[in-house]
């Protein structure tokens, strides 16, 4: 589907109202494959809904939730709160990067994987905890790393 062809349907379905910018943008990068905000959809949102490309960008550049860059097909974000950190969350981390050859923050070549470090995911029993495709896996050590991997590659 083209940018403009999205955006128009996007756009439609908040009556094209710029009020609901965050709702919009959140729906386009649901739709888009590598869960981000593509340079000409947000251009095409900002002429759909008749205002300056520079308050869409200063809305998808502000929240954190908003992506400029494509995003891997399996988001890895693994806790780094106290729990999970004094369980060892650091190697874990390490052995990640290692395992993907991407730092945090960081998304493969390939487009397969993205890993992020988040401050807590509420599951502080079963620390260090990564949740992968919104799947929680607890207990984690550097040497199961590699085996988790393999199950989504």
């Amino acid at each position: 589907m083209s940018a403009e062809k999205l955006s128009q349907e996007v756009a439609a379905l908040y009556d094209n109202n710029p009020a609901h910018l965050i709702a919009m943008l959140q729906e386009i990068q649901k739709r888009n494959k590598n869960r981000y905000l593509p340079r000409p959809e947000l251009e095409a949102l900002a002429a759909v809904l008749q205002i300056p490309v520079s308050k869409v960008y200063r809305i998808a550049t502000f929240f954190k939730a908003f992506n400029l860059e494509p995003k891997g097909e399996h988001m890895i974000s693994l806790c780094l709160g106290t729990a999970c950190h004094v369980r060892g969350a650091d190697r874990v981390l390490e052995a990640m990067a290692g395992e993907l050859g991407i730092a945090n923050g960081g998304t493969t070549a390939d487009l397969k994987f993205s890993l992020e470090t988040v401050n807590c995911v509420g599951a502080c029993a079963l620390g260090p905890v990564a949740v992968i495709d919104e799947e929680y896996y607890g207990e984690l050590e550097p040497e199961k790393v590699p085996e988790l991997l393999q199950q989504f590659r």
